[in-house]
């Protein structure tokens, strides 16, 4: 059973490690903090990977109900969609929206960048790729289903407590993200027949190197959006989506894509998370030391992860052809 339930216990710890600890956000002495996030995080990116392989909605279900997650934390757990600051950021001078009531720049950030694309699309990548001969299947059974709904719920009630002062959002708000939420589920869970254009599709190499300078314009000028400006910052932002969009959309309807290509997405998403760590100020108080020793034990455990996973679907390769 425990070799069968593996890469969902994998999955469930690697998404709060690579979307807050290997990211940056939050130093080594938070490791505790997994109690809480590891149910929300873990929880919500397998049920949306096990949603879209039961449903047989495959990599396009995932990377759309990977903004309904995205939605549902930002919108009604930490509720900084929508609040005038957070962390100490005052976003009503961030490309503020009026009457919508929402920072432009916040939203094509944290909802992107952030979450879509590092705490849930780059995990989900990843230990399927572990696990080659069981990437498109589901990895949990009904109880285990059901138990992962349990855990993002209790997930997100903890990470709800953390800040009872945060930010209330209004009932037009809260049915707003609930209606958003519901749409992308609907549109996500259904089978689809993937089209085939001609061509052969980009080895793994190229498609690494397109993601990994992806996320190094997303992440730098998200970290020089003073000096840029946050309206260019966010054109900046829905620029990178949509060239990355129809570039993988392209890619992936042609001949030759498969596993290594997406391992080869995530694995760019998890290495620009491992740079950037070092760029980041963690959300919380640390020592520099232990901050920097954090961030360094994170890298090297993020490359040698991948590492390993990539020798593996070498090996596979290898095997089959």
């Amino acid at each position: 059973m425990l070799k069968r339930v593996a890469p969902a216990i994998g999955l469930f710890f690697l998404s709060p490690l690579a979307g807050e600890f290997l990211l940056g956000n939050l130093p080594i002495t938070m490791l505790p903090a997994l109690v809480a996030l590891a149910p929300l995080y873990g929880g919500g990116a397998l049920l949306i990977r096990e949603l879209a392989r039961r449903t047989g909605a495959g990599w396009p279900g995932i990377v759309l109900l990977a903004p309904a997650y995205a939605l549902i934390e930002e919108g009604l757990v930490t509720r900084s969609l929508f609040a005038p600051s957070f962390a100490g950021m005052d976003l009503t001078a961030q490309a503020w929206i009026p009457g919508v009531e929402m920072s432009a720049w916040w939203a094509s950030f944290v909802l992107g960048g952030v979450h879509v694309a590092g705490s849930v699309c780059a995990p989900i990548a990843v230990m399927e790729a572990l696990v080659p001969a069981r990437a498109s299947e589901p990895w949990l059974r009904v109880p285990g289903l059901v138990g992962a709904g349990v855990l993002f719920v209790l997930g997100a009630v903890m990470a709800s407590a953390f800040d009872p002062g945060a930010y209330v959002p209004s009932v037009a708000q809260v049915v707003g993200v609930l209606v958003a939420v519901a749409l992308l589920a609907f549109v996500a869970l259904r089978r689809r027949t993937a089209g085939t254009d001609a061509g052969q599709a980009p080895g793994p190499w190229p498609v690494l190197g397109c993601s990994m300078a992806a996320g190094a314009v997303f992440w730098l000028a998200n970290l020089a959006s003073g000096a840029i400006g946050a309206w260019p910052t966010v054109a900046i932002n829905l620029v990178v989506y949509a060239v990355v969009c129809a570039l993988v959309v392209r890619w992936s309807r042609r001949s030759g894509w498969g596993l290594r290509q997406t391992f080869a997405l995530g694995a760019g998403s998890m290495l620009t998370y491992a740079w950037h760590g070092f760029l980041q100020p963690p959300a919380v108080p640390a020592a520099p030391a232990a901050d920097l020793v954090g961030n360094a034990v994170f890298a090297v455990a993020a490359v040698a992860l991948l590492a390993v996973i990539a020798a593996r679907l070498r090996t596979s390769v290898m095997e089959l052809s």
